[in-house]
């Protein structure tokens, strides 16, 4: 299996020359758009589409038009997952079963040269947006520098779009082919690209369209006014929103569907419809989605949204619905009465769930306790894992871990995934008082050392009860080797902007990437001032900016975050897993985060009408994500 993962990442780094076959020259459309064809509102479909549309081999058969695909989601901020099914579709996008081997999308063909300091986009020529305006170089030129080199829309440049602290830079070869090229090769830039289009964060946007809100082409007191109309202050503001999928039912796109009923304050569902200019046809020369609409309800909680599968109100979904082993069993009962199939796919996360202690804590006394290494060894020990495992997870886990790279990865190493794992209080006691945690108050728990009662908070978001579960049962663990301890359920907006100030005493969150943790070093290294870096937020935010903002973090993780800067410069494997094994023996010593136990796969719900899913050896929760889905080749038999 390693060597399998070896050939991948290397294969990922020099995808040179890849073409996607051309398709027939005749095509077939969806009914609904034949007949806007004879009332004279659309073009023929063949001037719709690419010269070379790209062509899509069914899971199953060739599908059917019409059918409308219902899913829900938690909030009004949980456009996540809905996004991840409808919106993946960047100029590159992941192979199926994979977090490391890429391929072209939106890209005709992509071509790696320069030593792998450069990368070459062939744009699909024809290919047009979902109002039928062209798609040209010029759309990547205007993100470039309309949008990522303007300081008010992109204050901070991504780092993956950085090597050796110098930005990309984007030229225009022809009208349709665009080149990127770094100072140094960058060993990850494809998978980057494939990374960030799962969330709709591309690196292009409609420049005919959203011109008109950018002060480079339209009077600057035009958008102080129209900003102003839109209660906003900046113009900013108003191309943010402007260039929002959910929120803007006129901004184009280039995906199978697009919003008809936006996401607006008081929505309770929004409504996509699809897209008569989409680029993928089937084997059969349909132009694809076969899907008409998407409609999306939006619900407050994780039970409504459990219900409205049950009751068969789901087409085809996994988050928010089934998140822990209960959802899984409860799902499992209600399949007949739902009229839907489960598909258990595997999730690529290496833990349940990721425990950092703030170790960048405004209170010094908490601070030094927190970073002293003897403390989360000891938190870590007086965890007992398998009870853990038993009663929360229903015993579906397979074996206590921490967060570090599954043993599939090329990256794996054992300590870093293994260390403090056993359940000791033992020797959480004696480490515990070796760090002058001996003295106790009259209830028995810990004193600090300037007398108070050491008292630790750990915050979660409050719709996962598993991971509410699990820490109350890590509270009584953590009482009994005398530190007092208090679980906060929080919304997770709230939960979230404590993190990112590194208002938190202790916090959880989704593990990082298992398989290709380049990718996701979060909680390995804290590469960025996000929700995720739950232990070390403002040495993320100052690794972020290049040191202008955030903590100086120790020189063991300075010495970490320039392995990871060399990482992405180093194109071999055996080069990057000598790194890689460098930061990992770190964290192997140090434990900065904490995790439980393997995941089992997740439930998928999938109505039996809805076709064309992948079986379980299909796909992979790559990230988190259906990253692999090709959700245009769904359809719903009659």
């Amino acid at each position: 299996m390693k060597k399998f993962f070896a050939v991948l990442m290397v294969g990922i780094l020099f995808l040179s020359s890849i073409q996607v076959a051309s398709a027939q020259r005749k095509y077939n459309e969806a009914p609904i758009l034949a007949e806007l064809v004879k009332q004279g509102k659309l073009p023929p479909v063949r001037e719709r589409l690419p010269l070379r549309p790209m062509v899509v081999t069914p899971v199953e058969r060739i599908g059917i038009y019409g059918g409308t695909w219902r899913m829900v989601m938690l909030g009004p901020t949980g456009t996540g997952h809905p996004s991840a099914l409808m919106f993946n579709d960047g100029l590159v996008k992941f192979a199926p079963n994979s977090e490391t081997v890429v391929k072209p999308n939106f890209a005709e063909k992509v071509e790696t040269v320069e030593g792998g300091k450069s990368f070459v986009f062939h744009l699909r020529k024809g290919a047009k947006w979902s109002d039928g305006a062209p798609f040209t170089a010029d759309d990547v030129m205007f993100w470039y520098e309309d949008i990522l080199l303007n300081k008010d829309l992109t204050p901070t440049i991504p780092r993956w779009l950085i090597i050796d602290d110098k930005p990309v830079v984007v030229r225009k070869i022809d009208d349709f082919t665009v080149k990127f090229t770094f100072t140094k090769p960058h060993a990850t830039f494809l998978v980057n690209l494939a990374y960030n289009s799962i969330w709709n964060e591309v690196v292009f946007a409609p420049k005919h369209y959203l011109k008109q809100f950018h002060p480079r082409y339209t009077d600057p007191k035009k958008l102080e006014e129209l900003a102003k109309k839109e209660g906003l202050n900046y113009w900013y503001q108003l191309f943010q929103n402007m260039n929002n999928v959910w929120q803007n039912p006129d901004r184009p796109v280039i995906y199978g569907w697009k919003v008809v009923s936006p996401l607006r304050g008081g929505s309770t569902q929004v409504t996509f419809e699809r897209n008569p200019y989409y680029w993928k046809v089937d084997t059969a020369g349909n132009q694809l989605p076969y899907i008409d609409r998407v409609v999306v309800t939006i619900v407050t909680e994780q039970e409504v949204a459990r219900l409205k599968a049950l009751s068969g109100e789901v087409d085809m979904q996994g988050f928010p619905i089934a998140q822990a082993p209960q959802d899984h069993v409860i799902l499992m009962e209600g399949r007949e009465k739902g009229g839907y199939r489960i598909i258990p796919v595997r999730i690529t996360e290496p833990n349940i769930f990721a425990l950092g202690f703030n170790l960048n804590h405004k209170d010094p006394v908490l601070r030094k306790i927190f970073n002293d290494r003897r403390f989360r060894i000891a938190m870590s020990y007086a965890i007992n894992r398998k009870e853990i495992m038993e009663l929360v997870y229903l015993g579906q886990p397979k074996e206590p871990r921490q967060v570090a790279p599954l043993p599939e990865s090329p990256f794996y190493y054992e300590p870093a995934a293994k260390n403090y794992t056993e359940y000791d209080p033992e020797k959480a006691n004696k480490l515990l008082d070796e760090m002058g945690l001996d003295k106790r108050d009259k209830d028995g728990f810990r004193l600090r050392p300037d007398g108070k009662t050491l008292m630790i908070a750990v915050e979660v978001m409050r719709d996962r009860f598993d991971f509410v579960d699990a820490l109350e049962l890590i509270k009584g663990y953590w009482e009994k080797v005398g530190v007092k301890t208090a679980v906060k359920a929080e919304e997770r907006p709230l939960l979230f902007t404590r993190i990112q100030a590194g208002e938190h005493d202790a916090a959880v969150y989704f593990a990082s990437a298992g398989l290709n943790p380049i990718l996701e070093m979060r909680h390995i290294i804290p590469c960025a001032n996000l929700v995720t870096n739950v232990q070390a937020p403002l040495w993320g935010l100052w690794y972020a900016t290049g040191g202008k903002s955030g903590e100086e973090p120790p020189k063991e993780v300075k010495r970490q975050m320039e392995l990871y800067d060399k990482i992405k410069t180093t194109i071999s494997l055996s080069g990057q897993k000598k790194y890689m094994e460098e930061i990992l023996k770190v964290n192997a010593q140090n434990l900065y985060v904490i995790g439980i136990c393997d995941r089992a796969p997740v439930p998928w719900i999938v109505k039996n009408n809805f076709r064309n899913v992948p079986d379980e050896k299909g796909w992979i929760l790559a990230f988190g994500q259906p990253a692999s889905l090709v959700s245009a080749q769904f359809f719903i038999e009659k």
